[in-house]
């Protein structure tokens, strides 16, 4: 076939004028028609292929050399020192306005290319062309050729601009709330800084508009803006959260940003991808709010985590902070920050010796409450509190605090669980999950639980429980009641015990009935000793008339603890007193009789002076002090401690008591005298409590020196037969004589190497070549 040359030059040269924007065709023939022959020509003579090919290298070369250069061109710095946001913004507009024009100078080429159908079928499968059409490629190549490097100076531009339309368009608003201002307090306009009467945020947003329409229809918008609109929303999400709702806990407050959300962010998105010619809007949007509504629940469960010690301290009154952090936690990854953050918190606040143990406890028992809204599953309890749980372990007061709180009066939460009455769940008895739950029901624990631990211990404990966890023993737990319920029974020295009773009969529900056998016995000692003692006065009034009235506790030796010991011997009348008691009490009871504590209970004294007559409650001790200066005014502390019969020291600490009520005045040292009047003034009495309100109890080293004494007979034994042992040959026979049976003492090695070396210094053996042995006798 033969080609005739200067037609297909002329055809070629058609094409090549009607798609190179800016050029005058040769003549008013090259119309559009005559496009359409010279392509046709071209086709014919197998050159078809190379029309769109020339096209798009010509269109890439033109953006690389000019397009790019000039658009760039717009933001190299000014000569000037001032670089001010107007400027940049300018500068955008401008840029933005060339580029439109380039586009709008090649849309007739594109619109002449897709007229001829014939040329898609030359059109090879590439990255470039992937789109299907040459408007799609043209916005690739822009992209890719133009905006394959963005300079810093751009999106600061991009930055201003968005910005300032940012703060117009909330400005403008009529929905947009002044936050904390009034509107007459405003010295300029919120939206553009201007005075209110040179108000630019019209012309802003006009400007905006256009410029927004312009990026869309080169095809760009979501390029150029995205950083900037996404930078922009999230610190106003910021913002809100942190305005909003920091610091206040007794609000829900996911429902109202969610609306915030979509009325406000998702209004100004609207706003900058709106156009009616585009159908991708809504998908472009959705797409926005997803990723929105994301930041805006990991924002505000970020600013939530941070305040989570005071949300936890506020429980319950903070439970709408803990549910809306809750959901928050189901939509974010943030469980480790938050265990982290709260573990950190916990440790930091609460974990030294500046804090009070029963504030301590307080807080986990908050801790445990709320972390169980938070994440049933008891995950997270069980990762922030191992450290609290740890340090409560070390503090000697503990057992106390958690004893005292269970059976105090008033309202507090474990005197609340006490009464729900709940049986213990101990850790050692959690082998394995209970095969009567509903599995229907069951749900899997989160991935950072401890394998080691099974669901339902978890799930199920209560804080008693847990609280008891702390040590794994019931035993040092019904062993602190015990004692402190002795306490309160000998230090109020009152047959009330309705209130223990109930007490008892709760804690019977958690400990078992076997474990506080003792305590049972000592209220019955308690109502036993007020039958008692109405027969003992009874008996008593036959007789002579006593001159001091004795109401006594009668209690079961083997049944209560250890009592503090205290030297004291009673003044006659006193004693008298007691003597006859006991002769009425061997009367009643036959072959029984009384072993006095005289440095426990109370007396009730009134003392007559000149000028005055005072009423107190006192321990004996203090009541035998001050009846010694009915006998004699002056007395020295060498005098008083011989009548009484105990030490200088403690005698010294007892009548402190009466100098602090004004009784007594220590003339020269050592040397008190009782005084009679006061003259020229009043005399207010101050009641002190703190030796009336002394613990009866022996301390808890006390008791225990007294129980490790069980052991001394057995020791004893063992070198008299064997002469000499060593310390784990001694432990070991102990395990096998002393230390058996359901209610035996228990004592590690370390604990009896304390108690024999304490025997050595006293004397009583001799430790020589890792050997024990009984010294000689003399």
């Amino acid at each position: 076939m033969a080609v005739n040359v200067e037609i297909v030059n002329r055809a070629w040269n058609v094409v090549c004028e009607s798609l190179t924007p800016g050029k005058t065709p040769r003549s008013l023939s090259n119309t559009e028609v005559e496009f359409q022959n010279a392509v046709q020509v071209l086709i014919q003579n197998t050159l078809g292929h190379i029309i769109e090919e020339w096209f798009l290298e010509n269109l890439q070369q033109y953006l690389r050399l000019q397009v790019a250069a000039k658009f760039w061109s717009y933001f190299e710095p000014s000569t000037s020192n001032e670089y001010v946001a107007v400027d940049r913004t300018e500068q955008l507009s401008q840029a933005v306005e060339y580029l439109h024009t380039v586009v709008s100078d090649y849309v007739p080429c594109f619109n002449k290319l897709e007229s001829v159908s014939q040329l898609s079928q030359y059109r090879k499968p590439s990255l470039l062309m992937h789109a299907g059409s040459l408007s799609s490629t043209f916005i690739l190549l822009i992209k890719a050729v133009v905006f394959n490097l963005i300079p810093r100076s751009f999106k600061d531009a991009v930055d201003a601009f968005y910005s300032e339309a940012f703060k117009a368009f909330h400005h403008s608003s009529s929905e947009e709330e002044q936050e904390g201002d009034d509107e007459e307090e405003l010295t300029g306009c919120k939206g553009c800084g201007q005075g209110m009467d040179i108000c630019r945020c019209q012309d802003i947003m006009v400007r905006f508009h256009k410029l927004n329409a312009k990026l869309d229809d080169v095809g760009i918008l979501e390029r150029v803006s995205g950083s900037a609109v996404t930078a922009i929303v999230h610190e106003r999400i910021k913002q809100h959260v942190e305005s909003t709702c920091k610091g206040n806990f007794e609000t829900s407050y996911l429902d109202n940003l969610q609306s915030w959300l979509e009325t406000k962010v998702l209004g100004w998105l609207h706003l900058v991808y709106s156009d009616e010619r585009r159908h991708t809007t809504a998908d472009c949007i959705s797409g926005f709010k997803g990723r929105l509504l994301h930041f805006l629940f990991e924002t505000y469960a970020k600013t939530q985590i941070d305040q989570l010690f005071n949300i936890i301290i506020e429980y319950p009154e903070s439970e709408p902070a803990i549910l809306d952090l809750k959901v928050c936690l189901e939509k974010t990854d943030q469980r480790p920050h938050l265990v982290t953050s709260l573990k950190s918190a916990l440790e930091t606040r609460l974990l030294h010796p500046g804090v009070n143990t029963s504030d301590i406890l307080t807080a986990y028992i908050a801790a445990i409450r709320a972390l169980r809204v938070l994440d049933p599953a008891g995950v997270i309890l069980e990762l922030v509190c191992d450290p609290v749980r740890k340090y409560l372990r070390s503090r000697d007061d503990t057992v106390r605090c958690i004893v005292s709180n269970l059976t105090d009066d008033g309202s507090n939460e474990l005197l609340d669980e006490l009464i729900k009455g709940q049986p213990l769940l101990l850790d050692e008895g959690c082998h394995s999950d209970d095969e009567d739950d509903d599995w229907e029901k069951w749900i899997p624990d989160p991935v950072d639980a401890d394998p080691s631990t099974t669901s339902k211990s978890r799930r199920a404990s209560d804080i008693i429980s847990m609280l008891v966890n702390i040590y794994g023993s019931k035993e040092l737990f019904v062993n602190e009641y015990r004692t402190l319920l002795a306490d309160r029974i000998l230090t109020q020295f009152n047959y009330d015990i309705e209130k223990e009773i109930r007490y008892l009969e709760l804690l019977k529900l958690r400990f078992g009935e076997a474990q506080l056998h003792y305590c049972e016995v000592m209220l019955k000692d308690v109502a036993n000793s007020k039958r008692l003692n109405s027969r003992v006065v009874e008996e008593r009034s036959k007789g002579t008339p006593q001159e001091i009235e004795v109401n006594a506790m009668i209690l079961s030796a083997q049944f209560w603890p250890a009592f503090r010991e205290e030297k004291i011997a009673l003044p006659d009348i006193m004693q008298n007193s007691l003597e006859c008691y006991t002769k009425v009490y061997e009367t009643l009871k036959g072959n029984r009789t009384l072993n006095w504590k005289p440095h426990l209970g109370l007396v009730n004294v009134d003392i007559e002076l000149k000028d005055r007559t005072l009423t107190f409650n006192v321990s004996p001790v203090h009541a035998a002090i001050i009846m010694q200066f009915e006998n004699q005014a002056r007395w020295t502390i060498e005098e008083l401690s011989n009548v009484l019969q105990m030490p200088a020291t403690a005698l010294r600490r007892k009548i402190a008591y009466w100098q602090t009520q004004g009784l007594l005045k220590e003339e020269t040292t050592d040397t008190f005298i009782l005084i009679e009047e006061h003259k020229g003034r009043t005399h207010d009495v101050i009641i002190t409590d703190d030796d009336e309100t002394e613990s009866a109890m022996a301390s808890a080293h006390a008791q225990r020196e007294e129980e490790l004494q069980v052991f001394w007979s057995y020791i004893v034994g063992m070198l008299t037969n064997l002469e000499s042992l060593p310390l784990e040959r001694i432990h070991s026979m102990l395990r096998m004589f002393a230390m058996q049976g359901p209610s035996a003492l228990e004592c590690s090695v370390p604990e009896l190497k304390e108690f024999l070396d304490r025997k050595v210094k006293e004397q009583k053996l001799i430790y020589s070549a890792g050997v024990y042995r009984l010294p000689k006798p003399s």
